[in-house]
């Protein structure tokens, strides 16, 4: 198995409510399942581990020279807005030598928010 060079931090805010976890760990196992060249790490923000600082350390100590965060959060709110770019420049800072991208709040993705729309208009199961 090759090292992974790439890494994907899924950042999300965090609960106590361990049965809250369960969406975005359902998105990391099938970034494990589909991409298994690529090293994905869930991080929280508070309330929850691993934070985003030790989910970053993990993908580097894997290897990855890369590193994507993308924010599991509906819209641009404060977290996304103030804190991330706080954690972020501190990331850069402790790892020079990995490039570190944030991208844009998940639900503002028109591929996101399209789905949501679809969900929304279909009947549930019976």
């Amino acid at each position: 198995m090759t090292t992974p060079t790439q890494g994907i931090v899924l950042f999300a805010h965090g609960s106590r409510d361990p049965l809250w976890r369960a969406p975005i760990e359902a998105v990391e196992a099938h970034i494990r399942a589909h991409h298994p060249g690529v090293a994905v790490r869930c991080a929280y923000l508070e309330l929850t581990t691993p934070d985003l600082p030790q989910a970053v350390e993990d993908l580097v100590d894997q290897g990855a020279t890369a590193v994507t965060i993308v924010p599991m959060f509906l819209g641009t709110g404060k977290h996304a807005r103030e804190d991330l770019p706080v954690l972020v420049a501190e990331l850069r800072a402790r790892h020079p030598h990995v490039q570190v991208h944030v991208q844009a709040a998940i639900g503002e993705d028109p591929r996101m928010t399209a789905l949501m729309a679809h969900i929304a208009c279909t009947p549930p199961a019976q």
